[in-house]
């Protein structure tokens, strides 16, 4: 398992003091859709330039018609980035042409979808979805594979099931990862690292717990070591 720290604080110079401080750890980087919107690509470049090592997970969830989502993925491929997502609720016509239209391309990212995301609770979710997140999780998963894309974002407790319907080498990066017990916040389906590591999850990613820490580089330290 990986472990991905989210960059989610409030300033690209904040963000930045956070990369520099865990040079040298073996881990990804997440550049969320606040951060993209105010600090746009050059930010992805700063990240490189601090260190060519760090991997770059760009968490912008596509979700449009299909060739507006196949013409974004182009673009976003060609950003020196290692992972990007779309919504498997976009359907398997969209999924299916993002891979089509990106396939050919030269050191292509990672590719994954979004199957239900972790701020929903039971409740929140049927009401868009009219189904269970287990359910609902596990189709989009399916749907995903069979459009050859490289793997799903889902809660710890969908990643087990999730690769008896796809492949164990289907990749599950699960956000809200809590390994000390933390608070919550927006989560609502958290899990510590023993539970991640338990559900096979291949992506644990981090955010408050890392970039809240008076020393963020120590904490990482103990997470990687948890790992």
């Amino acid at each position: 398992m990986k472990l991905c720290v989210a960059l989610d604080l409030p300033t690209r110079k904040q963000n930045l003091k956070l990369v520099q401080s865990l040079c040298g750890l073996d881990i990804w980087l997440k550049v969320g859709l606040r951060g993209f919107v105010r600090d746009g690509n050059e930010f992805i470049n700063d990240i490189k330039n601090i260190d060519q090592k760090f991997k770059i997970f760009l968490d912008l969830k596509l979700y449009d018609i299909p060739n507006t989502m196949a013409s974004t993925a182009i673009e976003l491929c060609r950003l020196p980035i290692d992972m990007f997502n779309i919504h498997a609720s976009s359907g398997s016509e969209a999924m299916s042409e993002v891979m089509r239209q990106t396939s050919g391309m030269a050191n292509r990212p990672k590719i994954i979808a979004v199957t239900a995301l972790t701020s929903f609770d039971e409740t929140g979710f049927k009401q868009i979805y009219n189904d269970s997140i287990t359910i609902k999780a596990n189709e989009f998963a399916i749907l995903s594979h069979k459009a050859g894309l490289d793997g799903v974002v889902c809660s710890a407790y969908e990643s087990i099931d999730i690769k008896r319907h796809t492949d164990q080498n289907f990749l599950t990066v699960s956000p809200g990862i809590r390994p000390f017990g933390e608070s919550t916040h927006d989560q609502k389906r958290v899990a510590d690292i023993s539970k991640a590591k338990e559900c096979l999850v291949d992506m644990a990613v981090v955010g408050r717990p890392i970039y809240e820490s008076q020393n963020p580089k120590e904490t990482t330290k103990k997470i990687l070591g948890q790992i």
